[in-house]
């Protein structure tokens, strides 16, 4: 039997870990690489705060801005739907 709370503290640290844990391995595969692209696009929000010191204007942020809004979503979700898979086993 899985544990629920064990499956979203896998989630928590890495999205896709708790479906993993619980035997759902496409769904685990899938949230991990869409969390890493997500992940990869967003970064784009700091690269010009690292090379010029200071931050654009959010007209040049917005995919970046979208892409960690989308991965935001996407670690809750992961949480959540381990801690539902993790439940009805």
């Amino acid at each position: 039997m899985a544990s629920p709370i064990l499956a979203v503290i896998l989630s928590f640290f890495i999205p896709g870990l708790g479906q993993f844990y619980t035997g759902q391995f496409l769904k685990a595969v899938g949230f991990f690489i869409a969390s890493i692209g997500l992940a990869h696009l967003s970064s784009y929000i700091y690269m010009p705060l690292f090379t010029t010191g200071t931050l654009p204007s959010l007209s040049n942020n917005i995919i970046p801005l979208i892409a960690f809004i989308g991965y935001f979503a996407l670690w809750i979700y992961s949480m959540y739907d381990a801690y539902c898979a993790a439940k009805s086993k």
